[in-house]
């Protein structure tokens, strides 16, 4: 069913999403985000599936968006444009609204919507060695769709350390951040991971799924004006003049004018 993702469920109900675009860094496309969209409601309403682990094959979790496209993006009409950003709003939303604890297994790189996908998490747990960063400025883009889950998980103080410098930073600081819960050596991901999964095979499933709305509604507002306004700051930066001369020079492998 799935191309660019795939489900394991264990007898246990632990359903692993694997992210499954291994030879492009599990970049975002339009095909993975509408299949994550997807995967996350069957998920959601399976009730045989008790916990969700969000994982990624290959080297990397998640590199961002991928660029073509973005590419794409930048030569469309609005409509388009505002239509693809909805199709990333829609599979963060999914995401976070999943009724069912939902685990991130983190290596390599997470960058942009690599990182606004570890935001939606209940749990990440990264490799000691995984690098991260909100890179979207270096493009003449903007965090956007992914800003009100990163701002949720981080606060703002946090958040304004890395959400517009476009820095590189590693996972004790991702912890630091409130973005993982633990770093841990890349081989003992799967077992530390077990670790967080067994507590949620003791609860009533139902309950679990009140105590985790419940603390969504208590937590950052994140409702449908929140989203179509980020939305619309998406649509405004690939409308701008900056994320065409981002994204050119990202192809054409040189600096953008920007840069010194």
């Amino acid at each position: 069913m799935f191309e660019t993702i795939r489900i394991e469920t264990d007898v246990r109900g632990v359903a692993t999403l694997w992210l499954a675009r291994a030879e492009k860094h599990n970049a975002l496309s339009q095909q993975m985000m509408e299949e994550l969209t997807e995967a996350a409601g069957q998920l959601g309403r399976d009730p045989a599936v008790r916990v969700v682990v969000l994982a990624a094959e290959g080297a990397s979790f998640c590199a961002g968006g991928d660029l073509g496209w973005m590419k794409s993006q930048i030569g469309a009409d609005a409509e388009t444009r505002r239509a693809g950003a909805r199709v990333l709003a829609h599979m963060l939303f999914a995401l976070n609204t999943l009724p069912k604890p939902l685990i991130g297994r983190v290596q390599g790189n997470a960058f942009g919507g690599g990182v606004g996908m570890m935001a939606v998490c209940d749990i990440v747990i990264a490799a000691s060695d995984a690098k991260f960063g909100l890179t979207e400025v270096k493009l003449g883009l903007i965090p956007a769709t992914i800003g009100p889950y990163v701002l949720a998980r981080m606060g703002e103080d946090k958040a304004r350390r890395v959400f517009f410098s476009a820095r590189l930073f590693g996972a004790e600081e991702a912890v630091a951040l409130n973005l993982a819960a633990r770093a841990v050596p890349s081989g003992d991901l799967a077992s530390v991971v077990e670790e967080e999964i067994a507590p949620f095979l003791l609860g009533a499933p139902g309950a679990i799924a009140a105590a985790k709305a419940q603390c969504r509604a208590l937590g950052p507002r994140i409702d449908e004006q929140v989203i179509e306004e980020s939305i619309d700051r998406l649509v405004a930066a690939w409308e701008g003049d900056e994320a065409p001369e981002g994204i050119g020079a990202f192809f054409e492998k040189r600096k953008p004018r920007w840069q010194v």
